[in-house]
């Protein structure tokens, strides 16, 4: 079983939005996927409920998961592998805590969602640190970029996070489809399959699975200067 975790410091990045929409798109992939709430918020369950009463096609299981448990958060995964799920998908709440800490010790992949912003990049570097300390593979993903060909501020915040470490494929625009989407209890690649927010998740499924299936995520030439500012 492989699972990974959308975590950062910053709120407002849309880790629930992409979480749920990856979510899906990894179940329309062939994938079994629970996807697990660790946000006081609720706002991932009330998602899943939400897809329940839609009676979507591809179920997706969304539990949430309270942070007296994650002690036992291996022998937990090692259970859900053994119920047949492939994947898990977490989504955290925003504050840096002990249950956040836990959760990136031990997944396999932690995927940091950042707006095309300085406070966003700031606050996305710290959570890196924490990431990069706890030796597990992460890749920043540039979240809710300017829909305009080629913006140059989301070309320099992609320019400022590749010097920390890795960049997830591909930047993801400002769409109202991923809203809706959430809204209709849905993944954006089923609410939309056609439209450019669903093929932005559909590739960012395609490479975090690559990376799920490698040993290490290749660091880019200067990532030393992200372990650097990680010590």
């Amino acid at each position: 079983m492989r699972s990974i975790a959308f975590v950062t410091q910053k709120g407002g990045t849309g880790k629930t939005t992409l979480a749920a929409s990856l979510a899906e798109a990894a179940a329309s992939a062939g994938e079994s996927v629970i996807a697990l709430d660790l946000d006081p918020q609720g706002s991932l369950c009330r998602w899943g409920k939400r897809r329940e009463a839609a009676k979507a096609r591809n179920r997706v299981i969304v539990e949430p998961l309270e942070a007296e448990r994650l002690p036992r958060l291996e022998s937990i995964l090692e259970g859900l592998a053994g119920a047949g799920f492939t994947l898990a998908i977490f989504d955290t709440a925003c504050a840096e805590s002990t249950p956040i800490r836990r959760v990136t010790e031990v997944v396999d992949l932690c995927l940091l969602p950042a707006r095309p912003t300085r406070l966003d990049i700031e606050a996305t570097a710290a959570t890196f640190r924490a990431v990069f300390l706890a030796k597990r593979k992460a890749a920043f993903v540039l979240n809710q970029c300017p829909s305009t060909y080629r913006s140059t501020r989301a070309s320099e915040a992609a320019k400022s996070l590749n010097r920390l470490g890795i960049l997830a494929e591909p930047m993801l625009a400002a769409r109202m489809d991923f809203q809706d989407a959430i809204a209709a209890g849905l993944g954006v690649t089923e609410y939309a399959h056609d439209g450019k927010a669903a093929q932005e998740i559909a590739t960012l499924w395609v490479w975090s699975r690559a990376q799920l299936t490698e040993h290490k995520i290749k660091p880019p030439a200067d990532r030393q200067r992200g372990e650097q500012a990680a010590a």
